[in-house]
């Protein structure tokens, strides 16, 4: 690669990463700032009920690593190979196949609320805004799923700015359909989620544009000579493992955190959730760069501009996360306070909560997003290896301590990652992988 060629692909790599940013800000803003509507228009009783429904979300969220991201990587390689009929076949049946799990979920949100809501949440208190968050989510849910596969895949076409504006102005809606629920018209928390579900629609509506342009490369094909289904599935395979894995830590956790420390450390989890967020936004930045730049370079056959994706990647997402948890280790109390509670025990839980997580969350990005590396080199199992334990690792440690060291519970994260590093580290040196393209 010459001089030229380099610059041109340094300028081709920041326009992705920073429209993924942008992607990630948007999302980000508008998840953290509706806690904070809901924590100052409501209560603190809330915001806990949505890190209960959070699961839920989790869970839809894996769907779309199965069937979105998975198809997304599969077209971004047939495009660095200039199949764009392929492309559009898997195109087709990956949205179709979100479309169709996402009306079963409405189902379930008009026939079984209650059933879900008493799996996921058994404190009195907290039961009915779980609910009615829950049952609106649930019905809504074509609305997440669709979103988040179409902007996968107008990423992968060459739009991602597109994906930045039409997510900003989803957010933008939906935090301002907020305060218009809340606080006008006395909707509570249902408002808080149907307002969510509308940002997603019109997002969804924006993002159509990509299609009717000359640009686009992607139309509905229903038909080709080799079958796509299986190759999805399998490409989302380790996201959506990752992705299952978390969802019952996230289930796991609240049921011990709940019954550990009760109101007060839920509440305390709940903003470790909302920081968890904020690190979202360096690594679904870097790994939406990876896996839609990184998947062409792939297809291409470059090794070298491949490599300079992760290199780059991996630079970005360090320097990131030291100065975010810098600033919350300084300023926890900063955070604590846009949530718009002022008990004092909650506060302090919350502060000594945060600064812990901030170290926590340091070797889970890095280990997600190495994940994703794996996979791209087409090391499935080591990659399947990290999306079970990436999470399934926590519970354990979790459940111990809670058990016989209740005071160090928060650590319990960090003890689990550094645990599954080591065994990463080893498993791949005894293996003897190579990150090399032409080791697939």
């Amino acid at each position: 690669m010459n001089l030229e060629e380099k610059k041109s692909f340094n300028r081709q790599f920041w326009r992705f990463l920073w429209a993924s940013i942008l992607i990630g800000l948007s999302a980000c803003l508008g998840n953290v700032v509706d806690a904070m509507i809901v924590g100052n228009l409501i209560n603190e009783d809330a915001v806990s009920a949505i890190n209960l429904a959070l699961p839920l979300l989790q869970f839809m969220f894996t769907i779309n690593m199965l069937l979105a991201a998975g198809g997304g990587m599969l077209v971004g390689m047939e495009l660095g190979k200039n199949d764009t009929r392929r492309a559009s076949y898997v195109f087709t049946i990956s949205m179709l196949a979100c479309l169709l799990v996402g009306l079963v979920l409405t189902g379930c949100g008009v026939l079984i609320p209650d059933a879900v809501t008493r799996l996921l949440c058994d404190h009195e208190q907290l039961y009915q805004p779980t609910y009615d968050y829950l049952r609106v989510t649930l019905i809504g849910a074509p609305a997440y799923l669709l979103m988040w596969g179409i902007d996968t895949m107008v990423s992968v076409d060459g739009s991602p700015r597109l994906v930045s504006v039409s997510i900003l102005v989803d957010n933008v809606v939906h935090l301002v359909l907020d305060v218009v629920f809340i606080k006008y018209l006395g909707w509570g928390i249902e408002g808080s989620a149907w307002a969510t579900v509308i940002g997603h629609v019109v997002g969804i509506a924006l993002m159509g544009i990509h299609f009717l342009s000359k640009e686009n490369h992607l139309r509905l094909c229903f038909g080709h000579q080799k079958p796509v289904f299986g190759a999805i599935l399998s490409q989302g395979a380790p996201l959506a493992i990752a992705s299952v894995c978390l969802t019952v830590l996230m289930f796991s956790a609240n049921r011990i955190i709940l019954s550990s420390l009760g109101r007060t450390g839920i509440y305390a989890f709940a903003l470790c959730m909302n920081l968890l967020l904020i690190y979202n936004l360096f690594l679904g930045g870097v790994c939406r760069t990876i896996q839609s730049l990184g998947s062409i370079q792939v297809g291409k056959g470059d090794n070298e501009a491949f490599k300079m994706v992760l290199r780059k990647s991996f630079n970005f997402i360090t320097v990131a996360m030291v100065i975010t948890c810098i600033f919350v280790w300084i300023w926890p109390e900063s955070i604590v306070m846009l949530f718009g509670t002022d008990e004092n025990d909650l506060i302090t839980e919350s502060c000594h909560a945060l600064r812990i997580f901030a170290v926590c969350l340091i070797p889970f990005c890095y280990i997600y997003t190495i994940m994703v590396v794996y996979k791209l080199y087409n090391y499935h199992k080591m990659a399947l290896f990290i999306s079970f334990a990436l999470s399934l690792t926590v519970i354990p440690v979790l459940w111990l301590i809670s058990k016989y060291a209740k005071e160090w519970i928060w650590y319990s994260y960090l003890i689990a990652y550094i645990i599954e590093a080591v065994a990463i580290f080893v498993l791949h040196k005894i293996t003897h992988v190579k990150f090399e393209l032409n080791n697939k």
